[in-house]
């Protein structure tokens, strides 16, 4: 999309501010930089020394910042100057709803920070997307059986479970790695550090492409996996879904709900895992869990949910859990732990524009607009990359 030049959108800076940087101020670029550090106007006018109504004013192109004050909400907002300037990327095609865990006044913040998240994950992708060929793009779509209510029943998740199992011909046993596979099937996975936020994973669409993305402040490669495949199943069952449903509570509780039940039956099978259950003791989870990658809590919930174990023994065995101080963090988790499953095809793709000299780190940069930091944290490329001295990227390496 090309930028819109009108003077609804576009601020012309004072006759000192085009002779000193020749730029323009976008206001739209403004409010996405403060949005996606959680900033108030209030707290960018306290760093810049402004009144937080200047802010405003640059927000809504009624007031023209001089070019020492653009400096400073350049520096406040960590985006380079080009990055103020440049119009609307383009991207894989129209945007979905994002899957959030949660919708309003408490979340609502945190929401458009991850919208903007969305969109710099898909622009940096698609900055790629004709110097190489992605993965094509086959992750299976449903829809419920009951108009009426337009949801799935639990017998209809756990057969689409199943079938999606057999599409990506994967058996019964347990998956290798979730965040491979999706990567495998076209989607296109991020996991970005955001400090102070509760953010466990959400997912959207942009044109045919999906994209998943995950937070890297759990110390659970378990509970990372599940995310994932949660993930996954808003991908199959919820393309349809529009924002406004999303925005409904009681509907966004029922579409989660789906979710985990399809997380639960991807990860475990219920017609293998129920299998390898011969204990309602705590201890007797332990080499499960190795064996399946997937969190003691979960599993014990999934030995409910198929009636492998009642009320009162999963009742037991949570206040167990508690006992043990397990609530936040089981055996196997952490750095010692199994291991967290990191993307790699993002940044398997920089790694090889780089090295091939289809784009120079500069070319890169100028083409997205945006703080190198932020590129290399979408892609998972190694910190200063699109800073380092020379044109041969080192293959990151991850766990």
């Amino acid at each position: 999309m090309e930028a819109n030049n009108s003077n609804s959108n576009i601020i012309q800076f004072p006759s000192a501010a085009r002779e000193d940087s020749g730029r323009r101020l976008i206001p739209a670029r403004l409010l996405e930089a403060r949005i996606a550090l959680r900033m108030t106007q209030t707290d960018v006018a306290n760093q810049v020394g402004v009144k937080r109504q200047s802010i405003s004013g640059y927000e809504a192109g009624i007031k023209q910042p001089d070019p020492e004050t653009m400096r400073a909400i350049a520096e406040a907002l960590e985006q380079p100057m080009g990055f103020f300037t440049r119009g609307e990327l383009a991207t894989f095609g129209p945007a979905s709803a994002n899957f959030y865990r949660k919708v309003g006044a408490d979340t609502k913040r945190r929401n458009l920070a991850c919208d903007t998240y969305s969109d710099w994950l898909a622009q940096t992708a698609f900055a790629f997307d004709e110097l190489v060929n992605y993965p094509k793009m086959d992750i299976p779509s449903y829809e419920p059986a009951s108009e009426a209510s337009n949801r799935y029943s639990e017998e209809e998740i756990e057969d689409i479970a199943e079938n999606v199992r057999e599409y990506f011909g994967l058996g019964l046993g347990p998956i290798s790695n979730v965040v491979r596979l999706l990567e495998s099937k076209g989607v296109i996975v991020s996991r970005v550090v955001i400090p102070g936020e509760k953010i466990e994973a959400f997912s959207f669409w942009r044109g045919s492409r999906a994209f998943v993305f995950l937070a890297s402040d759990k110390n659970s490669a378990a509970r990372s996996r599940l995310d994932a495949a949660h993930e996954l199943g808003h991908l199959c069952l919820h393309r349809w879904v529009g924002s406004e449903e999303i925005e409904d509570v009681k509907t966004l509780k029922a579409i989660e709900k789906e979710a985990d039940r399809f997380a639960g039956a991807f990860l475990l099978p219920r017609k293998s895992f129920p299998n390898e259950i011969y204990s309602p003791r705590l201890l007797a989870f332990l080499d499960l869990k190795q064996r399946w990658k997937v969190s003691i809590q979960a599993m014990v919930y999934r030995c409910k949910t198929l009636g492998i174990f009642d009320d009162q023994q999963t009742t037991n065995l949570y206040k167990e859990i508690s006992r043990k101080n397990w609530r936040t963090k089981e055996p196997f988790d952490g750095e010692d732990g199994l291991p967290l499953e990191q993307p790699l095809l993002l940044a398997k793709v920089v790694e090889m524009v780089l090295n091939a000299g289809k784009f120079k780190r500069d070319e890169l940069k100028e083409r997205l607009g945006f703080s190198p930091r932020w590129i290399e944290q979408l892609s998972g490329v190694p910190e200063n990359t699109l800073s380092a001295v020379g044109d041969v990227l080192v293959s990151p390496t991850f766990k």
